[in-house]
């Protein structure tokens, strides 16, 4: 039992480096526009095109996670990593830069894949997702306090990324090898679950995501140009932020499911919204920090809640593959996004563009959360439509136990799982000693 419970730390380190260049946005972005002859649109270009091409790892890999394998696709993402952001830190070549990100963007995009399949499998998803935020906050903090003391070189946070995978890859032996047509990988491509709400989610996300990263990719400049902070201060500021965002991720950790999905999700980015208002519009250090440090508070506490609808929906990991790529998607276009808004109507008018547009996309989200999450019923009550005991769904999304969703009208489609197990004795073979008659034969057999 408590086997079950134990958090997989080899998922979590691949979960973190996967995760981290989204984290490093915009300290990598800065250095970009600083560091080599690139403008800050042009820059941002760059950033958006290392999280698209992460973005397309999951879109190209969400169903191939368990035929070849975890430890496999791990590696080789950490491997893209390490070389194309080590390649990227080491030149001042604009182009080879650009080749650089976009080939080590790849390998993020595969490593989060890799991650965000099996924590589906795990039996708690919020649990491990929430370790893995914890983990990638606390080494981005450490990475925002060191960075800007070694240099204004571009090449420090990709180096830090490179290093990242580095480290990881040798903790990927204890990932799953590959099962190629065992039944659960026949099962992996079967139809998916939850369509609709998938795509609602999937497409919501992606905006969602692509608010969040537009205010990211140019918060860096906000701090330093209309904020009036130096490199060191504004370091600081996106470190004590991040330490606020680990705070947020325990206290969802602690939370879990008790509020649901839908509160956290809707309320969460509703707050979220008023954050980016007031870090937008800071003509000050000290509004400028209360800004970045409450929505980098709430918004892994959110994502954390995100992360565990999309793996709900799918036990075999394929909606939180696809979902965190239309996350990826709105990260990719946010650095960008974010350069043309505050270019056009200034950062206070980029501010209050994507508050709007958050407000807008928390309705459809905290639908899909209701809808997929019902209301909690007494166990030993609940039965799918059909006569199909719901316990079999909560037990394979990792549903706790007294909480299993009520379905609603519509019938929801049920996944056939092969489970390979001995085959059971028929009822003959127990019968009462004695010589058996002529006419009484064994029940039928298998098949």
């Amino acid at each position: 039992m408590l086997a079950h419970r134990t958090t997989p730390w080899p998922l979590v380190a691949v979960f973190t480096a996967g995760y981290l260049p989204p984290y490093l946005l915009p300290t990598t972005v800065g250095r970009l526009d600083t560091g080599l002859p690139l403008s800050a649109t042009q820059a941002g270009a760059v950033g958006s095109a290392l999280l698209l091409s992460s973005a397309s790892a999951g879109f190209l890999l969400a169903s191939r996670v368990e035929r070849a394998g975890a430890r496999t696709l791990a590696r080789f993402g950490l491997a893209l990593a390490f070389l194309g952001y080590g390649a990227a830190s080491l030149t001042t070549a604009v182009p080879a830069v650009v080749a650089g990100a976009v080939l080590g963007g790849f390998g993020s995009g595969t490593a989060t894949t890799v991650a965000a399949t099996r924590i589906a499998a795990e039996r708690d998803p919020h649990r491990a997702s929430t370790a893995g935020l914890l983990s990638v906050s606390a080494l981005a903090g450490a990475v925002y306090l060191t960075v800007p003391h070694l240099g204004r070189s571009h090449g420090l946070p990709l180096a830090a990324i490179a290093l990242t995978a580095l480290a990881v890859w040798p903790l990927t032996g204890r990932l799953p090898a590959g099962t190629g047509t065992s039944p659960a990988a026949r099962t992996a491509s079967g139809p998916l679950p939850h369509r609709r709400s998938g795509l609602v989610l999937a497409v919501t996300v992606l905006c969602w995501s692509l608010a969040q990263n537009s205010l990211w990719g140019v918060s860096g400049r906000i701090g330093l140009t209309q904020a009036g902070l130096g490199d060191a201060a504004l370091g600081l500021v996106f470190a004590v932020a991040l330490g606020a965002g680990l705070m947020g991720v325990l206290v969802a950790g602690a939370l879990g499911p008790r509020l649901g999905r839908a509160m956290p999700v809707g309320a969460g980015t509703a707050l979220i919204a008023g954050c980016i208002v007031v870090s937008a519009s800071a003509t000050t250090p000290t509004a400028f920090a209360t800004g970045e440090i409450a929505w980098n508070t709430l918004y892994p506490v959110v994502l954390s809640y995100l992360i565990g609808l999309a793996a709900s929906l799918d036990a075999r990991g394929r909606w939180a593959v696809l979902v965190g790529s239309a996350s990826s998607l709105g990260t990719a276009a946010g650095p960008l996004a974010g350069s043309v808004l505050s270019a056009q109507a200034g950062y206070a008018g980029m501010g209050l563009v994507l508050a709007g547009g958050l407000l807008l996309v928390a309705v459809p989200m905290t639908a899909v959360a209701l809808h997929t999450g019902g209301r909690p019923l007494l166990p030993g009550t609940i039965r799918r439509r059909g006569g199909t005991p719901a316990a079999l769904v909560a037990a394979a999304t990792g549903t706790p136990s007294g909480a299993v969703p009520e379905v609603g009208a519509a019938e929801q489609p049920v996944v056939e799982i092969d489970v390979d197990a001995p085959t059971l004795a028929v009822r003959g073979a127990y019968d009462t000693a004695g010589p058996r008659q002529a006419a009484a034969a064994p029940g039928p057999g298998p098949g």
